[in-house]
């Protein structure tokens, strides 16, 4: 919501009797903030990147699926055989900012 605020701002400013060079860039921070939180949201809203991972021994295969973007390649669908990998490494960090990530080595 700040970044409407600066663009109320830079807009008023900029309108005002007494122009103020500072409402152009006030005005263009408050865009350029309404363009970032817009792609956050529409990340949350789409559920960008959540997924899941399956390491079925029995089979002998690893499945990795993650959700993408809207459009023809959404869904990101990885298969291999346990054979392939070399390593794997998890990373886990709790927190405020929690992050999982996943990396491995193939041949």
């Amino acid at each position: 919501m700040s970044s409407l605020g600066f663009l109320l701002v830079g807009t008023s400013s900029y309108l005002g009797n007494p122009f103020f060079p500072q409402g152009i860039v006030m005005s263009f921070y408050g865009i350029a903030g309404l363009f970032i939180s817009c792609y956050l949201w529409c990340t949350i809203l789409w559920n960008v990147g959540s997924g899941y991972d399956l390491f079925d021994r029995k089979e002998g295969i690893v499945r990795i699926f993650r959700w993408g973007f809207p459009g023809k390649s959404r869904r990101i669908f990885l298969r291999f055989l346990m054979k392939d990998i070399q390593s794997i490494r998890i990373e886990v960090k709790e927190g405020v900012s929690a992050r999982r990530v996943l990396y491995m080595e193939i041949r």
